[in-house]
């Protein structure tokens, strides 16, 4: 580790040429790898079932959690509102990140557990169509999926159990 001399030298040098700063910081930030983010919304209705879509882009697994990406510089939470909405016409309250995950090489997934605030409206072209189901007569879904599903489900049952 360098001395706190030679530390303080480096502060003073980018204090008097910080735009030389910003240059070795966009060098730097060039040249760290980079990852795609993904993020899914897990829904529950009042019969305790949970939302899944019929994606027109997925041919592995078509029946999955609704999401999609997250944009440059979005925060997840405000991303998974988006595209709940976007793609479902549906309102959403996000109340707990369940899980974030390296899912792929070079992809990151987050799972939130979103409230629904109305109905599913009119759907995107990415999907083609939906469905409530419970966990034993769910379709296979992707692992993350099944993971997040088990974890909102947990949660939704410790708050019925501590009220």
């Amino acid at each position: 580790m360098p001395s706190t001399t030679l530390r303080r030298r480096l502060l003073h040098l980018i204090q008097r040429v910080p735009r030389l700063f910003a240059l070795v910081y966009y060098v730097y930030r060039f040249l760290q790898p980079k990852y795609t983010l993904g993020v899914i919304g897990i829904v529950f209705n009042e019969d305790g079932q949970f939302l899944i879509v019929e994606h027109v882009f997925h041919p592995k697994h078509p029946w999955g959690i609704p999401g999609g990406w997250i944009g440059r510089d979005e925060d997840p939470a405000v991303a998974v509102k988006r595209e709940l909405q976007e793609e479902l016409s549906l309102e959403v309250e996000v109340t707990h990140l369940l899980l974030v995950e390296k899912t792929q090489h070079n992809h990151i997934d987050t799972a939130y557990l979103c409230r629904p605030l109305g109905a599913v409206g009119k759907l995107s072209y990415e999907l083609l169509s939906y469905r409530w189901t419970t966990v034993e007569e769910a379709p296979t879904l992707y692992n993350f999926h099944v993971r997040a599903v088990a974890k909102a489900a947990h949660i939704l049952q410790q708050n019925q159990h501590n009220q």
